[in-house]
């Protein structure tokens, strides 16, 4: 599952399985109108890109995004959804869990901002937005997780290598450094902290 995941920049994600889906489209350059799903976490700039929406989707692309921030988008096939739901949406089965930061501003609990678990094919797929390690995270169960490990606005390398060793997935794949705060080093120095059983793919180069 995990070579059909790729990453545009920072949180920009795209997986082609079955469906094609896309997190957090950002920085997309050419018109590709092929999305099929389109998940949003929380609508700061380089999460919430409308113009790279409007590149990848096609007339029929459900746009998945939290209810708080609803009216900053007009596009037709909305679902909106909260934190600690469970949905079926085209199929998929969809699990939103908090997203925010603890003893920053950022991103705070009361916005109510997303992460996603999705299952495809049997794999539950983790992607968490922009987040600390919050005890709302702790029994979290998948097989491959993305999360931000920049730093700043989120968890550094340091937090999210103490995440992932303790929710333990078998893939862990950092997003969220290199564009805008932390360095391609950092995505060197996560991975050297994970467990010997985690197996960590670097995908922003």
């Amino acid at each position: 599952m995990e070579d059909k995941i790729s990453i545009n920049c920072q949180s920009s994600i795209r997986i082609d399985e079955n469906k094609v889906i896309y997190f957090d489209p950002f920085k997309i350059e050419e018109e590709r109108r092929d999305a099929d799903l389109i998940f949003i976490t929380h609508d700061h700039f380089d999460h919430l890109d409308i113009s790279s929406i409007e590149k990848i989707m096609k007339d029929d692309t459900i746009i998945i995004i939290p209810l708080s921030i609803k009216d900053k988008v007009n596009f037709k096939n909305i679902i909106t959804v909260s934190p600690n739901n469970t949905y079926n949406i085209d199929g998929l089965s969809v699990k939103t869990v908090s997203s925010y930061n603890k003893n920053k501003d950022f991103h705070k609990k009361e916005n109510n901002y997303v992460g996603y678990l999705i299952t495809i094919n049997n794999k539950v797929i983790y992607v968490s937005g922009d987040t600390d390690f919050i005890d709302e995270l702790k029994d979290i169960k998948c097989d491959i997780a993305l999360i931000p490990i920049g730093g700043t606005y989120t968890m550094d390398y340091l937090e999210a290598s103490k995440f992932i060793n303790y929710i333990k997935p078998k893939v862990v794949i950092p997003t969220h450094y290199k564009t805008i705060v932390g360095t391609l080093e950092d995505g060197i120095k996560f991975k050297e902290l994970l467990d010997n059983n985690i197996k960590c793919i670097l995908l922003i180069k």
